[in-house]
């Protein structure tokens, strides 16, 4: 397996492209992590591979190829991130919104589609997912897992918003307007601490492939 380029490095570990044969995969490498992070970091690619693993094999989704305990081993996606590709086509919301609802039958809630770059625009115009680490996984889809896969729709909405914002329709409109209890706190309260101290402490940067790497 020979390494094509490096995509990610900070304080939680490497994200690597490589190439296997004639295909392109991603590897995450636990062991390049800070030793004081290593065991967030391993719960981290558990909790992808977890969530890989359900949903097997989505188009638009990662596909789990491995897991060891140091490396995660996952297929390649190829895209543009959100903030690149700028999708403006109201079809390309529509198709997305049918991925969450496959992602959310399936038992998974993403938690993390707020970041710009877990969206992709794959190169048919078509959405893509990525970064599973903080993915929730559900045998029982209750009251708490509804919650969740809502926030999952609402912050797809505020993408919509930003880049195609014409195409919204009225009930998209009010479910913008009604964020959940917990990410209203969230927002009030340490979302400024967070990003502080994941950039200045973690080395951490949202836009994983186009951001910053740290050694």
């Amino acid at each position: 397996m020979e390494a094509v380029r490096l995509l990610k490095a900070d304080a939680f570990g490497r994200i690597e492209l490589v190439q296997w044969q004639d295909r392109l995969l991603i590897r995450r490498d636990i062991g390049a992590a800070r030793v004081w992070l290593r065991g967030l970091a391993r719960l981290a690619a558990r909790r992808e591979a977890k969530a890989l693993r359900r949903l097997g094999a989505i188009d638009g989704l990662p596909s789990l190829l491995g897991w060891d305990g140091r490396y995660l081993l996952r297929s390649y996606v190829a895209g543009l991130p959100m903030q690149q590709g700028r999708p403006a086509d109201p079809g390309y919301y529509r198709q997305a919104l049918r991925l969450l609802a496959r992602l959310h039958r399936a038992g998974v809630v993403h938690n993390d589609l707020a970041k710009e770059p877990n969206w992709l625009l794959q190169p048919d115009g078509r959405p893509g997912l990525v970064d599973f680490q903080i993915a929730s996984v559900r045998l029982r889809r209750g009251r708490t897992f509804r919650r969740m896969a809502r926030e999952d729709i609402r912050h797809l909405l505020k993408h919509k918003r930003t880049y195609c914002p014409d195409a919204l329709s009225a009930r998209q409109r009010q479910i913008l307007a009604t964020p959940a209890w917990y990410s209203r706190v969230w927002r009030m309260t340490v979302k400024r601490l967070y990003k502080l101290v994941a950039r200045r402490w973690f080395g951490y940067w949202d836009n994983e492939g186009q951001g910053r790497i740290r050694d």
